[in-house]
């Protein structure tokens, strides 16, 4: 029994060692440029307001009005935007601007490129029904364009449209093409290439694709005037209906 008991023993100890398993390091310690990046800007509302301060200075209430934020969340939100120095405040309290400062512009191209990708993916993997958005401001979605240029935009064009809108949100802007940059201009357009006038909500439908902009024409319920050039030419859409055609 002795001699089977030393055995055992001298067989176990020849054994290898069992190896321990590497301990999972705290997310913080692992160097991840996107991961460290996220823990500063990565907030659902940062980058979301330092895009709409992007255009200039705004007060608590224009924000709200641009983004739906409730007043609780945007307050906190500002508080810790300025206290990582990404946004300033101006005046009294009451009649507050906010602006960015160098370190909050710096983040202009992360947002561009984040609108970027998300317009140029297949309506059905975004999982939203784009008829909803007809409802919002046309402010939002003309702001939104310079986002929506196409890649194929010829590099040497050059057109100004002008959108007229009547009805809630309504209101006049020109929309600049120059290559492939576009701007978004409140405001007349002297000169316009191309003239829209329809309702706020239906207009809104054809720039996003809903709705049909040469059966729209043809209805009556959108006048086009001047050239050619269709505003679809130059944009991206959420949604285009398969017998959609330019206008």
């Amino acid at each position: 029994m002795v001699s089977t008991i030393s055995t055992f023993k001298s067989v176990a100890s020849k054994r290898p060692a069992k190896k321990e398993r590497p301990s999972i390091p705290e997310p913080g310690k692992i160097f991840d440029p996107v991961a460290r990046a996220l823990e500063i800007i990565g907030d659902r509302w940062t980058l979301v307001l330092v895009r709409q301060l992007l255009a200039g200075s705004k007060g608590f209430q224009e924000l709200r009005m641009r983004t739906g934020i409730t007043p609780r969340v945007l307050s906190s939100r500002l508080r810790q935007l300025a206290s990582e120095e990404f946004v300033e405040r101006e005046g009294e309290k009451t009649r507050a601007q906010y602006q960015l400062t160098d370190r909050g512009r710096s983040l202009e191209p992360i947002i561009a490129s984040i609108a970027v990708w998300w317009t140029r993916q297949p309506i059905e993997l975004l999982a939203i029904e784009p008829e909803r958005f007809t409802e919002t401001s046309p402010q939002s979605i003309l702001e939104s364009l310079p986002f929506l240029l196409r890649d194929r935009a010829g590099k040497n064009d050059s057109v100004m449209f002008e959108i007229r809108l009547t009805g809630e949100g309504g209101g006049v802007w020109a929309v600049k093409i120059e290559g492939e940059h576009c701007d978004v201009i409140p405001g007349f357009a002297e000169g316009a290439d191309v003239r829209y006038t329809a309702d706020a909500k239906l207009w809104c439908g054809v720039a996003l694709g809903v709705a049909d902009a040469r059966q729209a024409v043809k209805d009556g319920d959108m006048i086009k005037e001047g050239g050619p050039q269709a505003m679809d030419q130059y944009f991206h859409q959420l949604y285009r209906p398969q017998d959609g055609g330019s206008e």
